[in-house]
């Protein structure tokens, strides 16, 4: 379906604007997608993004400020996000040996299972969202291009 249509615009200022609002929708659609792929598992799509942080982080410690910097939403308040990973035994937080004024968090075992299953039904969503729609040449060529954008 046509932005045009979805949206029911008729038509846009300029190619750049159409691209633009374009972007935002297709983001809110696959952030939608992947959210009720994550409902099942209690986490949402940051706290999904913390986690695979963490995962990939392989047990080095990690702190608020870089999940922050690391996180795909800027925006979202990752001390809060950890709180709730905390209270839902997925994370776990750490007083720092060397600097007792730092804390650490790391991913606990009951956080590797949820993420392992969650990613599996994410995967799964983005065959159903993307690989059924675009070739892998596209994806590429679709990569380029964000790249292009946010670089």
């Amino acid at each position: 379906m046509r932005i045009e249509e979805a949206i029911k615009q008729r038509e846009f200022s300029n190619p750049h604007h159409k691209a633009h609002v374009n972007i935002l929708y297709t983001a809110a659609g696959l952030n939608q997608h992947t959210s009720a792929k994550l409902k099942p598992f209690g986490i949402s799509v940051q706290q999904f993004n913390i986690l695979r942080i963490l995962r990939g982080r392989k047990n080095e410690a990690s702190t608020v400020k870089l999940l922050t910097e690391r996180m795909i939403d800027k925006m979202s308040n990752a001390s809060r996000l950890v709180d709730k990973l905390v209270n839902k035994g997925l994370v776990e937080r750490r007083t720092c040996s060397e600097d007792r004024r730092r804390v650490d968090v790391f991913i606990t075992k009951k956080g590797m299972d949820v993420l392992h299953a969650a990613s599996e039904a994410v995967e799964l969503g983005i065959g159903d969202q993307l690989g059924q729609k675009i070739s892998e040449s596209e994806a590429i060529e679709l990569n380029r291009i964000l790249d292009k954008i946010h670089s």
